[in-house]
């Protein structure tokens, strides 16, 4: 596998966990309800989620989250590098992962929390994502992600 790809996939477990942190914190302030990867969980594996333990569940989503970010992370690291090397690839990557899962997955999953939510709540998820979108983004080693 390419090296910009393993990088990015880094990466985008590392931007998983800074958004897990943002989460943390807007959920604690009751800015956010809950967090989309325990929704999404608790819509598809709901017998299976239920089977954790519950002080054990906030650990099987954060593995989730940080697995779909690691993937998201490979994906943005297998763009063309005229792509990755822009200084809105990160952000526009960030805010594209958010639109996607606003417009096709939430929906898809049945996930009805999502069309109520208020704008605050839409906000610092938004946010979060282009959080996100810049870790994925930021490569410590800019010459060696060519």
């Amino acid at each position: 596998m390419n090296q910009p790809i393993l990088r990015a996939g880094a990466r985008g477990a590392i931007g998983a966990m800074a958004m897990s942190g943002l989460r943390q914190f807007s959920t604690a302030l009751g800015l956010v309800e809950k967090v989309p990867p325990e929704a999404v969980l608790e819509r598809t594996t709901p017998r299976l989620f239920r089977r954790v333990p519950p002080d054990r569940r906030p650990a099987v989503v954060e593995l989730m989250h940080w697995s779909y970010g690691a993937a998201g992370g490979a994906i943005f690291g297998a763009l063309p590098e005229s792509v990755r090397r822009r200084r809105w690839a990160g952000p526009a990557y960030g805010l594209l992962f958010w639109a996607v899962f606003q417009a096709a997955i939430a929906p898809m999953l049945g996930l009805p929390h999502k069309d109520r939510a208020r704008l605050t709540e839409r906000l610092w998820l938004l946010g979060d994502h282009l959080l996100y979108g810049i870790v994925v983004a930021a490569s410590p080693w800019p010459h060696r992600d060519h």
